[in-house]
């Protein structure tokens, strides 16, 4: 055997303290000693020998696998052995591990379609808003029996799984515009322990704005209602953020719900905090409540809602015509008001406990706000019934369709002017920009 001096340059010990011992080591042309199935070995004979091996040489001549060793330098049983793999599976299939795939493409489609329908909801309330839509699924697109079973016995891991590749998810930053009003303040009472009712009336009120990047000027504003007991959603568009035309809209909103109002909870905004809507609530014994200020979570039911029933389909764009204003009242009145009362199911939150260092959140079964109705004890099923049978007839996905034709209509009424920065801005208007009204023909003319 040759000596050869091991080299461990790379030592931790300094150059002088570096082993200069030698040790034995094999000849460089040895043949190597034969692993347990080297991946090398199957390469190399795969790549064009296994036709040679399998022939049998004339005599005289040298083996076949002789041969091999000799030219790749590998050793006989390692060839042997590649030699048997290589001719009996040239290309072995990659076995999955784990159980196999249930559920196909054709399913990952129509759930797709079935959620994109629906607006995108969450798997746990997709897994309960599927029985409602999936008898009307079958007049828009082709579902076979077996995946209609699939899609009703579908987990919500599964669907999360399903639609791993589809989701996409936006993130905008909402800008709050909110000023504090200070009548009657103090008469008005502030809630904040949680809500604890078993009979729906008892809501929660607030104003999102459609000003986008500028609060200059009048724009809309959509004042949205959500019941704590159901999750029944009702929202008005009004223009501006007058204490009149915020009242006028409470008005018209407790006039189409399905239950009596008992007691509204708000911020601390002048539009809330007045004497029209303190008035209002006290001639018709509705309980008049509001949240701490800059404490959010006080209203934290409609802050949900206002993203997914107001600005996840509105946007950030500003709205500050009449023409807008109905426009966004019609779909509020009718489709919008259908579609996520009758068709989308929400969870509730039952109760929170700590394990640990960390809180542990158990929701009830999804229903939706209709459903929610029916089950309590105590509501006028006479005014539930017409809801009920309208509900047994609308298509939903004809319903989303209406809904995101609407949408689109309301997308090109939205103000896109001009964009100047503000002459001789105050310090906190430094980089402040608004949009202006852009110039007509006739007004350019008259100029």
């Amino acid at each position: 055997m040759q000596r050869i001096v091991s080299r461990h340059i790379k030592c931790y010990r300094g150059w002088d303290r570096r082993v200069k011992t030698t040790v034995t080591g094999r000849h460089p042309d040895a043949v190597p000693e034969e692993g347990p199935g080297d991946p090398a070995i199957d390469t190399r004979i795969r790549a064009g020998d296994a036709a040679t091996l399998c022939c049998t040489g004339a005599p005289g001549e040298v083996p076949a696998p002789d041969r091999i060793l000799c030219h790749h330098r590998i050793p006989s049983q390692g060839a042997i052995r590649a030699l048997t793999r290589a001719v009996h599976s040239p290309t072995p299939p990659r076995r999955r591990r784990g159980r196999p795939a249930r559920y196909g493409p054709s399913l990952r489609t129509a759930l797709a379609k079935i959620w994109e329908a629906a607006g995108y909801p969450w798997s746990v309330r997709l897994k309960a808003l599927l029985p409602l839509w999936i008898p009307w699924a079958t007049q828009h697109f082709p579902l076979s029996p077996q995946v209609e079973r699939h899609l009703r016995t579908i987990s919500p891991s599964t669907i999360d799984r399903a639609l791993r590749a589809h989701k996409r998810q936006f993130r905008r930053r909402l800008y709050g515009r909110t000023k504090p009003g200070t009548l009657l303040k103090h008469h008005v009472p502030i809630k904040t322990e949680r809500w604890d009712v078993t009979v729906p009336g008892f809501t929660e009120i607030d104003l999102v704005s459609h000003s986008g990047s500028s609060a200059e000027g009048e724009f809309i504003q959509s004042l949205n209602l959500t019941d704590i007991h159901s999750g029944w959603d009702e929202s008005r568009a009004v223009m501006g953020k007058t204490q009149t035309l915020v009242r006028a809209a409470l008005d018209d909103i407790r006039a189409v719900l399905p239950f009596p109002l008992r007691g509204i909870d708000s911020d601390n905004g002048s539009e809330f905090i007045n004497y029209h809507l303190f008035r209002y609530c006290l001639l018709r014994e509705i309980e008049f409540t509001r949240g701490r200020a800059y404490k959010k979570d006080d209203n934290a039911h409609v802050e949900q809602k206002n993203y997914t029933h107001v600005r996840k389909l509105l946007g950030w764009d500003p709205y500050d015509s009449p023409a807008a204003l109905a426009a966004i009242n019609d779909l509020y009145r009718n489709e919008l008001r259908l579609m996520m009362n009758l068709f989308q199911p929400s969870v509730k939150l039952r109760r929170k406990t700590r394990v640990g260092s960390r809180l542990r959140r158990v929701y009830d079964a999804p229903q939706t706000p209709l459903d929610r109705l029916l089950a309590t004890a105590g509501v006028d099923r006479t005014a539930l019934q017409p809801l009920c049978d309208l509900r047994a007839r609308l298509d939903p996905f004809t319903l989303a369709e209406t809904i995101d034709r609407k949408l689109q209509h309301i997308y090109r009424l939205s103000h896109h002017g001009p964009i100047r920065a503000t002459r001789h801005p105050l310090p906190h208007q430094r980089f402040h920009i608004h949009r202006i009204p852009s110039r007509t023909p006739l007004a350019a003319a008259a100029r």
